[in-house]
């Protein structure tokens, strides 16, 4: 046997055990979620193997009769769901989306405020020390949003503050990201949105981690807040294939679009914006339900583990508002070997750090906390009771320091009866079959 035939067997076989390995395990990275079948059928489609530069109806390609069309239904679709009047759906990720609002609205050199990562913030808002897109590629001077941590939201009285000595030494900021990777509660934007418009800087939101909250009204509405304009990947608690969006309002709508083409896409991944449009439909007709059992469901998990012995973060507001919940384990290990343990239990999880890690000279590969999301878990028809159990699996690792293989099988015999998505309009493929179509 050739070694390009052993090659190829061997990444074969890994990709079956992969979706194995999910069929027995509950997945809780609050990052992710799983597609319904009919996403997953349009990605094999035909469209991933064509180009559409430009946007519909004006392509630099032949043959995007039926691609302008689909996209066409996916921008209206967007519409609808985030009752905005422009949407470009080009962007291919969550942080292309964030690139395109940092070319539209800033320029070099320019102030913007973020989260810092610690405290909730992506890597696409990062200073230029740290690598973040918002330094190192856009070249934007990166200011930190003053945190509450008792509140685990941003500082109100602080940020008017900070913007006011800004100001009054000449560095006005160009723009406010609110949103990022750990939002448990929603964030003050109607609060600010003035503070910042009137010092001449535009406002943005980085929806990635709660858009399918947002387009299922279980969670606040930045656009009819203030916002400017709204990013977002589409994988998350918007379960569909892994892309980016921004929505925003008509008078931005050509800076925006120039800024994605040919500013920062080519082609666009047109199998996943075919995706995208399913999900988008998916939402439409059952976004409602799913967002609000997501929410239910993370306070749910949040209570029971509090009442296992665990520190949750929020405890005081219900533990959490959306579909995340950050738990400090620094009295049971570090973030990062815990992960591991509750892997081997087959319960997939994410070490994340606290916001005041950094301070206590702790790192993102031993950070004191982990990062637990519900998305996934109520796709695959899981409900508040599932959340009691998903936390007495947890404890019984972290607390407990049981046999990791042992509970590893109980959570393998819990996932037998969660094998189908839920909240889509068919499901006849489980939610990890593999699919051979070669």
């Amino acid at each position: 046997m050739s070694e390009a035939r052993k090659s190829y067997d061997n990444i074969t076989r890994l990709l079956m055990e992969h979706h194995r390995l999910f069929r027995r395990a509950i997945p809780l990275i609050a990052s992710e979620n799983v597609p319904s079948p009919a996403v997953r059928e349009a990605l094999t489609t035909d469209f991933g193997n064509r180009y559409a530069e430009g946007w519909p109806g004006e392509r630099i390609y032949a043959g995007c009769s039926f691609i302008d069309q689909v996209e066409l239904i996916c921008i209206d679709l967007a519409k609808r769901l985030f009752d905005a009047e422009f949407v470009d759906v080009r962007p291919i990720s969550g942080v292309t989306a964030n690139l395109a609002v940092y070319t539209a609205f800033t320029n070099y050199n320019d102030i913007m405020f973020a989260l810092s990562i610690p405290c909730g913030g992506h890597i696409s808002m990062g200073r230029q020390a740290f690598g973040g897109t918002a330094g190192s590629v856009k070249g934007l001077q990166v200011e930190y949003f003053p945190y509450d941590y008792d509140e685990l939201n941003i500082d109100v009285d602080e940020t008017k503050k900070k913007i006011d000595e800004l100001v009054k030494g000449n560095k006005a900021p160009k723009l406010a990201m609110f949103g990022g990777s750990v939002l448990p509660f929603p964030h003050p934007v109607k609060e600010l949105a003035e503070a910042f418009q009137n010092c001449g800087a535009k406002v943005a939101y980085d929806a990635a981690h709660v858009s399918g909250l947002i387009a299922g009204k279980a969670f606040q509405d930045p656009l009819r807040e203030g916002a400017d304009a709204v990013t977002m990947s589409t994988h998350k608690t918007l379960p569909g294939p892994q892309h980016g969006m921004v929505v925003s309002w008509n008078k931005y709508s050509e800076q925006i679009k120039r800024a994605i083409f040919p500013g920062l896409v080519s082609n666009h991944h047109l199998h996943a914006v075919a995706g995208v449009a399913i999900a988008l439909a998916e939402m439409l007709e059952f976004g409602n339900e799913y967002a609000q059992q997501i929410v239910r469901n993370s306070k749910t998990l949040g209570q029971a583990l509090h009442e296992k012995g665990f520190t949750v973060l929020g405890e005081k507001k219900g533990f959490t508002q959306s579909h995340l919940i950050w738990v400090d384990i620094s009295k049971y290990g570090d973030g990062g070997t815990l992960e591991a343990e509750l892997e081997k239990a087959n319960l997939i999880v994410n070490r994340n750090l606290l916001p005041w890690d950094i301070k206590m000279g702790r790192h993102y590969t031993n950070p004191g906390g982990i990062r637990l999301g519900t998305s996934e878990v109520t796709r695959l028809g899981m409900g508040e009771r599932e959340m009691t159990d998903i936390a007495e699996y947890i404890k019984r690792v972290i607390i407990d320091k049981e046999s990791s293989e042992k509970i590893g099988l109980d959570v393998a015999e819990f996932r037998k009866e969660f094998q189908k998505v839920h909240y889509c309009f068919e499901n006849a493929t489980e939610a990890y079959e593999y699919v051979k179509i070669r």
